[in-house]
């Protein structure tokens, strides 16, 4: 599945898909292949970018527009 708004926030905060690999622990061409969409994203790999982006995992994803994350809900917190 394809994912655009890996590369589009990827790009928007001037980095590199090296430096995304590295930030997953993981080689560039894996990186690649998720932002291209020819390997399905580890949904581990998604929550770790929604964190590192601060956004939500549903922004990633195309699930909605809205690019502020969600507050922590009280499980979470626990």
């Amino acid at each position: 599945m394809y994912y655009p708004r890996l590369r589009d926030l990827r790009e928007d905060n001037d980095l590199k898909q090296k430096e995304i690999a590295a930030v997953l622990g993981i080689d560039q061409r894996v990186y690649s292949n998720y932002e291209t969409g020819k390997r399905e994203i580890p949904t581990r790999f998604v929550v770790a970018l929604a964190d590192y982006y601060n956004t939500s995992t549903d922004y990633i994803l195309g699930r909605t527009n809205i690019i502020t994350p969600f507050p922590p809900s009280a499980a979470a917190s626990r």
